[in-house]
């Protein structure tokens, strides 16, 4: 699994997220910028970098190690010094390291002790997170990425129906939800794309507020008796007993708001060339 790439993906969405793995407050995400920073004159670039936004904060440089590295504190020192040396801003620092476990932890430590065994350097290992009395979205997130397999598509169905219940925002719903998918893909590379948005992909819409104004603008034409005799538990049911005028008004907003045409026609029960029609733009 590319878990660099997606742990740089959740602090990038979620970067509550890091503060919270080294026992640091939430809130405090929003003093910072998370992004990979390049020291040109000697040309390597650092991947995970939290930048303060204040002089009396520190600078967070992350790492991300799933496989044994004797050289990785090596690396990881000589990076960050090298770092510190050739930037203008004065910040202290403080160095994260994150493991799945401690068995991965193989560095060699010796000429680093001081440094490892100082509040510079957090080791994070994911398997004993559960020590973190309150699991936010990002925190389960995380976990899911060293979930055993068996129980792996629950635990990502229960973050999601989380998640939904909790943020009210569509963007960053959608955001959780491609995290999510893109560990699956990774984990389960049995389950196809699809097998795996089918999962998420019409849930997800059933709890917008997306969802609530479609409905609402298709009531005030007067369109949307089926809609409205529908349940609230999805907006396929109620989708499929609206009238055919109303639901081809509602494609080019789905299609706004992520779906395709494939899942378009099974939510609104039409075939795929009147969905594909309906989405032409109008001379």
């Amino acid at each position: 699994m590319k878990t660099d790439s997606i742990f740089y993906r959740i602090f990038q969405s979620i970067p509550s997220t890091f503060f919270e793995l080294i026992n640091q407050p939430p809130q405090l995400a929003s003093a910072y910028q998370f992004s990979s920073v390049e020291v040109k004159q000697l040309a390597f670039r650092i991947d995970g970098v939290f930048l303060p936004n204040a002089a009396e904060l520190p600078i967070y440089f992350a790492e991300v190690q799933f496989q044994p590295d004797k050289k990785l504190y090596s690396r990881l020192f000589t990076e960050i010094f090298n770092y510190l040396d050739k930037t203008e801003l004065t910040n202290n620092w403080r160095g994260v390291v994150i493991f799945p476990n401690r068995s991965v932890d193989t560095g060699d430590t010796e000429r680093y002790t001081e440094l490892l065994n100082s509040q510079r350097v957090t080791r994070v290992y994911l398997d004993e997170l559960s020590s973190i009395e309150t699991s936010s979205i990002g925190i389960e997130t995380v976990k899911l990425i060293i979930e055993p397999e068996s129980t792996t598509t629950i635990k990502a169905v229960e973050i999601v129906n989380i998640a939904r219940q909790q943020i009210l925002d569509v963007t960053t719903i959608r955001e959780i939800i491609q995290l999510i998918e893109t560990i699956l893909i990774y984990k389960l590379p049995r389950l196809s794309p699809e097998e795996i948005g089918k999962m998420f992909g019409l849930n997800e819409l059933r709890q917008t507020r997306f969802y609530q104004d479609v409905f609402a603008e298709g009531r005030q034409e007067g369109k949307q008796e089926g809609i409205q005799e529908g349940r609230q538990e999805g907006i396929q049911e109620g989708i499929q007993e609206g009238r055919q005028e109303a639901k081809l008004e509602t494609i080019p907003q789905l299609l706004g708001f992520g779906l395709s045409i494939e899942q378009i026609a099974q939510a609104l029960g039409l075939d795929e060339q009147v969905v594909r029609q309906a989405a032409q733009p109008k001379s």
